[in-house]
């Protein structure tokens, strides 16, 4: 038990350290992919919000 304690210690100070060193590195091109993210996020939001009420429409008219 004791090991396994220490391997997940041991993962999160390497995930913690791991993720500090990313975020000291700058993105040039951020405002651009942040834009398309953005966008990509927004129509994967709609398409699915979209099927979710047509799937729940039809839930609906079959019961």
């Amino acid at each position: 038990m004791e090991i396994v304690s220490v391997l997940v210690i041991l993962i999160l100070i390497v995930a913690v350290v791991s993720t500090l060193v990313l975020t000291g590195k700058p993105d040039e091109n951020y405002s651009g992919s942040t834009k398309r993210n953005t966008t990509n996020l927004t129509l994967i939001y709609v398409v699915i919000i979209f099927i979710a009420l047509v799937s729940l429409g039809i839930y609906i008219w079959l019961t």
